[in-house]
């Protein structure tokens, strides 16, 4: 099968690349509505023509509108000057509302499609990966692309088509004041361009603290029982609040260097223009240049000034969205290490339910020192119910990670019904199989959508009976909205065992012919076990089984039992065969039974 795929961490915060070119990746979202795109270009055009129109029309004022014999043109000049201004006022209206909305849209869609993204990537991602930093990538860094895309992009190309249309107007205007204008730009432009460089990286780490705090908050609401419990809610505070701290300092620096370069931009352009407007005014003087002509450059290189000014400006915010994109495009960037083959095979129908190992080895990436599982050989038939035993870290859960394809083993094969799962679709085999864990999921829905999560087009008579043979109905019914009730994130609401009972019953829900139970009732208490195992019982006729248990009182009545011990297989056989071969189940067993007499005695 081949080595596991190595990939670069995709939430390396030392990770580059080109400054803007990491916007890149959201043109094709933007060119998905090329209507909304020209209709903001038409306007932005239409915007920046009526701003460049208005110099030409106050030459025409100073120069003709002021003699004794045309006094009259007066006001045709002012009249022509109300109707550039309100082409301008509605033009710049239409570009606003254009450019926000595609902004927005444009944003939602990258939102959307990061996270389904994320819901494909398999899950040695997330074990590289912090869910606070991810949640902040989807939440802080679109927003910070969306107020560039939809308010800084549409500035600095406004500002853009000013200032190159101030400057081929300056030059026909004057070419000679022009000229003298031209020559000062490599002197303004070259710090500029070297300080931000240095805005960008600042503006990365930044959001790279910000992120770090976003994650530890998220963590630590999540963990707020066990704050509490030990007492740290004054150590947690101040950690965060360092984390808060490293976030406004980055930020600060960030934003001093942009205070810095956008100050220094507009000295330098504005200090320039002030002196070429004395030069000019030397010509007025020598009565060479009319005062309409002069007030005409003075406005166009106004104009230039200030947009050039204001580009500097948004430069520093597009750079800061760049760093925001260049994170986004990582994930979407990332590749699943676990994909479909492009011509997958189909697994046989109707699903028998075998599995079967043959000379399986894995190393899970962050632990390469100790393989997980070694040479792993072993086959279950169909409804054949194989209970996997042995101490903690001898490689139990990780059949089941291996079974469910969130993994590919180094080598070694896997089949299923007589396919090897790298050769199926992940999808359709996931299909066919119904996981129990040791600590269930539960969401912040509806005790129906919980269980309807096994499949979600279940009725609800279909809801009722899973839970019903979960043993799960009679706590239901007593909830205040019974099969409506919420409850909250991660089940808070419910307890161990009504949290591992609502999990039995999506996994009932599912129906599939082969069922994985880790540690299904290690949350129940004695009654409600019982009444969970006859449930199991029931659900377990005629399908396959692998279950992994600890407390081997429940696993008696497997038709055998697989002693795992340092990722091997070291004993297999039944219970009674296993107890007199005298090995390591044999002292497992004796541990637990004897430690249990001992504390019935004691009560």
């Amino acid at each position: 099968m081949g080595q596991t795929r190595r990939m670069a961490d995709p939430l390396d915060p030392k990770a580059s690349r080109a400054p803007l070119s990491a916007l890149r990746p959201l043109i094709p979202f933007a060119l998905a509505y090329k209507g909304r795109v020209a209709a903001a270009l038409a306007s932005l055009i239409a915007a920046s023509a009526a701003t460049l129109v208005l110099p030409l029309a106050v030459r025409r004022v100073i120069d003709y509108g002021f003699g004794e014999s045309s006094g009259h043109l007066i006001d045709a000049y002012f009249g022509v000057l109300i109707l550039v201004v309100g082409l301008l006022a509605l033009s710049s209206a239409l570009r606003y509302w254009f450019v926000i909305m595609l902004g927005e849209r444009v944003v939602a869609d990258l939102r959307s499609a990061v996270f389904n993204h994320l819901t494909s990537l398999d899950p040695s991602f997330f074990d590289r990966s912090r869910s606070g930093e991810i949640v902040s990538r989807l939440t802080a860094d679109t927003t910070q692309v969306k107020a560039a895309f939809g308010v800084s992009v549409s500035i600095a190309l406004r500002n853009a088509l000013l200032f190159i249309g101030a400057i081929a107007l300056m030059i026909f205007t004057s070419l000679k004041l022009s000229a003298l204008v031209l020559l000062a730009i490599p002197v303004i432009v070259i710090p500029l361009v070297v300080s931000g460089r240095a805005v960008r990286r600042r503006s990365r780490a930044a959001q790279d603290r910000l992120a770090d705090a976003s994650a530890y908050a998220t963590e630590a609401v999540g963990a707020v029982r066990t704050m509490q419990a030990f007492g740290m809610e004054a150590m947690t505070a101040r950690r965060f609040r360092e984390a808060v701290e490293d976030a406004y300092e980055a930020a600060r620096l960030s934003t001093s260097m942009r205070a810095v370069l956008t100050g220094t931009a507009i000295f330098l352009v504005s200090a320039s223009v002030v002196g070429v407007l004395w030069y000019g005014a030397q010509d007025v003087l020598a009565g060479t240049m009319t005062g309409g002509r002069l007030s005409q450059f003075v406005l166009y290189a106004v104009l230039a000034a200030s947009s050039f000014g204001q580009l500097s400006e948004v430069y520093g915010e597009l750079a800061q969205a760049a760093g925001a994109a260049e994170r986004l495009g990582e994930i979407l960037e990332a590749k699943p290490m676990i994909t479909a083959p492009s011509q997958p095979r189909a697994l046989p129908e109707p699903p028998r339910g075998t599995v079967a190992f043959q000379n399986v080895s894995f190393t899970y990436p962050a632990r390469l020192e100790r393989p997980a599982v070694h040479d792993l050989t072993f086959s279950v038939a169909s409804g054949e119910r194989v209970a996997l035993v042995g101490p903690s870290g001898a490689g139990k859960s990780t059949v089941f990670q291996l079974l469910l394809r969130f993994y590919d083993p180094h080598s070694g094969t896997i089949t299923v019904d007589g396919v090897p799962i790298d050769a199926a679709d992940p999808i359709a085999l996931r299909a066919r199989m119904a996981l129990v864990p040791q600590e269930p999921t539960i969401f912040a829905a509806s005790v129906a959508d919980n269980i309807r999560y096994g499949r979600p087009d279940a009725s609800p008579d279909e809801i009722r009976k899973a839970a019903e043979l979960a043993a799960a109905d009679s706590f239901i019914d007593a909830l205040p909205e019974g099969y409506g009730t919420p409850l909250g994130e991660r089940g808070v609401n419910l307890s161990g065992g009504q949290r591992q009972r609502i999990a039995i019953a999506r996994a009932i829900l599912k129906n599939a012919p082969i069922l994985l139970l880790d540690e299904a009732t290690s949350a129940l208490d004695a009654e409600s076990e019982q009444a969970v195992q006859v449930a199991l019982d029931h659900l377990m006729a005629g399908r396959t089984t692998l279950v992994i248990a600890h407390r081997l009182a429940t696993i008696r009545s497997a038709d055998r039992i697989l002693v795992m011990d340092d990722g091997r297989i070291v004993e297999e056989g039944s219970h009674e065969a296993l107890m007199s071969q005298a090995g390591l189940y044999a002292r497992l067993a004796r541990l637990q039974f004897t430690g249990a007499d001992e504390r019935e005695a004691a009560e």
